[in-house]
């Protein structure tokens, strides 16, 4: 059921009013919603001058993260850290880079460890507000469970778990340039099966969605970046949950098409990854370690070999070991006679000592030690100890949660 409207109030600068309820048949007066006039579900461009218009960033983290268990069963997805930071930082950060500086960020069961590593958006340059979501019923929802704080704002939904390089910067000014129902990003992918599709006209005007197509409709999917004006919030009430019994966005999307809104599209080059699998945060860790610079602010002694960029962090200390870049040692690590290969992230607080790993992220205090073949392709959690054990007889003793997966040799 809708919530009653409530009394219409004049806007701040006067002319218009600004109707701050959620009942679309209460707007009869034109109103202006930061560069977008409805007139009884009609909208039209106001004459907004450049730079003037407000766009809010909706961040989601929340979300159950089920294929990153059991690394996310205690923990926010969005927080596994690429590169030795949370892959939700890159979101926020990008969304700074691009203007957008009020952010509302969707949390779930992880509300507290999301609070903690966030704060006030300070440390961004950001303004942080929180928005529970009770349960994650689709992004769709997300913005239901946004709308009082969105308000007449555009805004750009940035899926926190999701990793894009390059930045938004561009995109969000073409979104303020024109008026437009919505922008969405696309990314030309080789297999689309699984994803959400976009069909495209000629002008890049997008005609319609379709989720995880059986049959080929397109090759260009639906990333996880979206700008929508307030027009969103006349279809999403209309929404019904899909099969999984969620709001989908696609079907946002493809409702402010039917209603005859503009939804326009940009093609996007970058690399782009949804760091929902182990693979898929490897892969982001690959990208983001190709840029490294290398530093050394902790001890490396001289019995050690650096090769490439490698980033040595406060406090941490390196023995008779080798490290090949590009790759991260952790604020207080100690590595003591192992190996480091290229695309490794060692958390903080860590312990390395005989034994040899590549193309892996180690959180925050875990340790590997005495373990005589190479660990690799790897995703190991927080407090994790691996080691080769002394007991007779000899055997691979495990003590693994639900989810675990051990490929053992």
């Amino acid at each position: 059921m809708q919530p009653a409207a409530q009394t219409p109030e004049p806007a701040e600068g006067g002319g218009t009013i600004a109707l701050r309820g959620k009942n679309p048949a209460a707007w009869t007066q034109p109103l202006c919603f930061s560069g977008y006039t409805r007139t009884t579900h009609h909208w039209r461009a106001c004459q907004v001058g450049e730079g003037d218009t407000q766009v809010k960033g909706l961040v989601l983290a929340g979300g159950k993260g089920s294929r990153l268990r059991p690394l996310t069963a205690t923990g926010a997805k969005q927080l596994v850290p690429v590169a030795n930071k949370p892959v939700l930082f890159y979101a926020l950060e990008q969304l700074v880079e691009a203007g957008i500086t009020d952010l509302g960020i969707i949390t779930g069961d992880t509300a507290t460890q999301v609070m903690e590593a966030v704060g006030d958006g300070s440390a961004f340059g950001a303004k942080v507000t929180y928005i529970p979501q009770p349960q994650p019923l689709g992004l769709a929802h997300a913005i239901i469970t946004a709308q009082d704080w969105l308000g007449d704002d555009p805004f750009c939904m940035f899926l926190g778990d999701n990793f894009l390089r390059g930045g938004i910067g561009r995109y969000a000014d073409a979104f303020r340039e024109r008026p437009m129902a919505a922008q969405i990003l696309l990314r030309q992918v080789e297999d689309p099966s699984s994803l959400g599709v976009a069909v495209l006209d000629d002008t890049g005007r997008v005609m319609r969605l379709v989720e995880k197509p059986k049959e080929f409709v397109s090759d260009l999917a639906v990333i996880g970046v979206y700008f929508f004006s307030p027009q969103v919030h006349q279809v999403t009430p209309r929404l019904q949950p899909s099969g999984r019994g969620e709001l989908e966005i696609t079907d946002a999307i493809q409702g402010l098409i039917d209603d005859g809104g503009e939804v326009l599209a940009q093609t996007i080059s970058d690399d782009w990854i949804d760091t929902g699998k182990k693979d898929d945060m490897l892969e982001a860790n690959r990208l983001v370690l190709n840029l490294l610079q290398g530093r050394i602010e902790g001890i490396v002694d001289p019995d050690s070999t650096l090769v490439g960029p490698v980033v040595v962090e406060e406090g941490a200390r390196i023995s008779g070991s080798t490290i090949r870049g590009p790759a991260v040692i952790g604020a207080g690590t100690t590595v003591r006679d192992a190996y480091v290969g290229p695309f490794t992230a060692i958390g903080p607080d860590c312990l390395l000592e005989s034994c040899e790993i590549e193309n892996s992220i180690m959180l925050a205090s875990s340790t590997v030690r005495r373990v005589e073949r190479r660990i690799a392709d790897s995703l190991i959690g927080r407090e994790v100890v691996i080691e080769r054990s002394p007991l007779k007889p000899q055997a691979i003793r495990l003590l693994l949660g639900d989810h675990s997966r051990v490929d053992v040799i």
